[in-house]
């Protein structure tokens, strides 16, 4: 019974020890490009959503709930999602629609999809004008 409570200690301490060079390999490779120069890039897309803080930037929350503004935009949706070349990037899509005017925003895979979606929204019948702001996504 002491052998093997012996055994189990041991083994606690070589898990503890490998976990500790593990965490310590990271911290000082993020170090190591730290020192170079070089600069980790965040998973999200913070630095694109600054631009929704400034008030004159139309966001989602700035849809109309006028009924025919909410029709334009419910078909100008079904449009995009129903064309199956656009990626699913592209098929989520910002849309705001006000007093007729369709503003899309957010990324999309190619200039191709880009023009794509701004061709299916003006053909959307009560679209007056469209403002396209998509991005490409480069990634």
């Amino acid at each position: 019974m002491r052998t093997l409570t012996k055994f189990f200690g041991l083994t606690l301490l070589c898990i503890s020890a490998v976990a500790t060079a593990a965490d310590n390999v990271s911290h000082s490779s993020s170090s190591i490009l730290a020192m170079k120069g070089v600069v980790a890039k965040d998973a999200d897309n913070s630095d694109l959503n600054t631009r929704d803080k400034n008030d004159a930037t139309l966001t989602p929350q700035k849809q109309t709930n006028s009924k025919s503004d909410i029709d334009v935009l419910a078909a100008v949706r079904s449009a995009i999602v129903d064309d199956k070349n656009l990626s699913v990037t592209a098929h989520n899509v910002k849309i705001v629609v006000v007093k007729g005017v369709v503003t899309l925003r957010g990324p999309v895979k190619s200039a191709t999809e880009k023009s794509r979606v701004e061709e299916l929204a003006r053909n959307v019948a009560g679209v007056l004008n469209t403002d396209n702001q998509l991005d490409i996504d480069t990634k």
